[in-house]
């Protein structure tokens, strides 16, 4: 239920600006070295991403939902996961083709919903989509913190979290296009 679509200054609105103004601050504590400068960056980028689950919640439980939030709340996750992973490469801590395998499926995906919406075909996000975003957002923490703390190699574990991310990111991906083309007619696919 879309309620408040003209009033995008509700508190799950507020929540995804929040997000994406948190994106500079990541990147600037990114070009810091040291353990510091990466424990507050994944703390700001721990905390902007679970606006992500707490924006959707509030909306949907107090019928917040708007056009606005449809829109910035997928574009806000996508530019806080390709920012840190870009900001990660030359640090040695994300490979390059990773990244750009991860980005090219948000940048896809995101080209198939809008021609989906052009056409009157919904695709809703599925919990594949949901549990990719979970595990990105956990990997790059990891990844940000990069340091060992409490004899926990946060930089290997990101590592294997980012891989997993990376299967399930492509796994969505071919999701969202077999959706698509199911319910696209076929006078159409010439």
């Amino acid at each position: 239920m879309e309620s408040g679509s003209t009033n995008f200054r509700n508190l799950p609105n507020l929540l995804t600006g929040a997000r994406i103004v948190a994106i500079p601050v990541v990147m600037v504590l990114l070009c810091f070295q040291g353990q510091w400068a990466s424990f507050l960056g994944a703390l700001v980028f721990m905390a902007a991403g679970a606006t992500d689950f707490l924006d959707g919640f509030i909306a949907r439980r107090h019928q917040l939902v708007s056009r606005f939030g449809k829109f910035m709340d997928p574009l806000a996750d996508k530019l806080l996961v390709s920012a840190a992973l870009i900001m990660l490469i030359p640090l040695g801590r994300v490979p390059a083709w990773m990244a750009v395998v991860i980005i090219g499926r948000e940048l896809a995906v995101t080209g198939l919903r809008a021609l989906a919406a052009a056409e009157g075909i919904i695709l809703a996000p599925d919990r594949w989509g949901k549990t990719k975003t979970l595990l990105q957002m956990v990997a790059l923490t990891a990844l940000i913190l990069h340091y060992p703390y409490q004899a926990l190699d946060f930089q290997r574990l990101g590592t294997g979290l980012l891989w997993l991310a990376l299967i399930v990111t492509l796994t969505s991906g071919v999701g969202y296009f077999q959706t698509f083309f199911r319910q696209y007619p076929e006078s159409q696919q010439s």
